[in-house]
């Protein structure tokens, strides 16, 4: 075999390759043809043997023969991988392409259980009014539940049949107002007055039925400065009467009792479906009584180290329950806490 013989070879071989790069559909079939042509088997490498056969002057000239046969034919592959690379490209971004005029998918959302919806008007008001929300533990002292809010060893609230007891020192709260004892134990009145509210789940032994619950919220509010008075008691509940249930509420104070506050008081509002007329949800009265509240007692001061002579104070709390049944027209308790969807669903913000 001589040199113009291999070159036919190489030409035949070349003609062979690109006729068959020009059929190719897929980048598989490309690497098919690259090493079959270009591989330790290919038919390059079965020419190449035959290089002894000639004379050596003319061997330099089959090699480059070869060198340029394999650079035509990796070039054409890496042209024609490139096309398919890129056709392969655009077909996957038009298949993930999303019409975005479609109509998408109806996703189910959930909304806030209508006790977060009072609780959270309520906070919203009163830290626009500067106080902050203090949390505290569910399971509470004695000492803090009722001796530090001035209830004697016999007071009813401390039996058996009203109180969830786990031993004979620590309870379920009764109420938030520990939350409140605690904090006045650690605020530092040189630096400024104290203005709580402490929202939280309370526990009683109570038969449950439409309007009473074993367990319930509360938000317990607590203000202690210099020259507090009952003034600003009546003007801070008669603005957040207004807030909660309407602008053209009017508010009514009754004297009552409760051992933490002296003087104590029942709030009532006019009733905002008759506006004050008399209707079933009143009870004919007009009015609809929605918190307790009264002065801070002197001996709550005290048993928290506040200097009674000094210091003076407010303090209110309600029902987050009772606020949601009244401004909802809610007529069951038990409905706040069954879970029931269609009766969940009803309240959005």
């Amino acid at each position: 075999m001589n040199l113009a013989e291999m070159k036919q070879q190489f030409d035949a071989i070349r003609q062979d390759v690109l006729a068959a790069l020009e059929t190719v559909q897929t980048l598989k079939e490309v690497e098919q043809i690259r090493v079959q042509q270009l591989g330790k088997k290919g038919p390059i490498t079965e020419v190449l043997k035959n290089i002894k056969n000639i004379v050596p002057e003319e061997r330099p000239q089959v090699g480059a023969l070869a060198n340029e046969l394999r650079s035509v034919i990796e070039e054409k592959i890496a042209s024609i991988k490139a096309d398919l690379e890129a056709k392969a490209l655009v077909e996957s971004l038009r298949k993930e392409t999303i019409d975005v005029t479609m109509p998408g998918r109806p996703m189910t959302v959930g909304t806030k259980h209508v006790l977060s919806h009072v609780s959270d008007e309520v906070e919203d008001f009163f830290i626009g009014l500067g106080y902050q929300v203090v949390e505290g533990p569910e399971v509470e002292s004695d000492h803090y539940n009722f001796e530090m809010m001035n209830l004697p060893k016999d007071h009813p609230a401390r039996d058996m049949q009203d109180t969830f007891y786990i031993t004979p020192e620590y309870l379920l709260r009764t109420q938030t107002s520990p939350v409140q004892a605690r904090t006045m134990e650690k605020h530092d009145f040189s630096k400024g007055p104290l203005k709580m509210i402490s929202p939280g789940r309370v526990f009683r032994r109570d038969n449950d039925d439409a309007t009473h619950s074993h367990q319930f919220y509360q938000i317990e509010g607590l203000v202690i400065d210099k020259h507090i008075t009952m003034a600003d008691l009546k003007g801070t509940l008669a603005a957040f009467a207004k807030e909660l249930f309407g602008q053209d509420r009017e508010v009514r104070l009754r004297p009552s009792y409760f051992p933490f506050t002296e003087p104590s008081l029942e709030v009532d509002i006019t009733c905002f479906k008759c506006g004050g007329q008399g209707c079933s949800i009143c009870k004919g009265t007009g009015w609809i009584e929605i918190l307790g509240s009264g002065m801070v007692h002197p001996n709550v001061l005290e048993a928290a180290g506040v200097d009674s002579s000094v210091y003076g104070g407010f303090a209110f709390g309600l029902g987050q329950d009772r606020i949601a049944m009244l401004k909802y027209g809610i007529e069951d308790i038990r409905s706040l806490y069954t879970n029931d969807v269609r009766f969940l669903n009803q309240f959005t913000k």
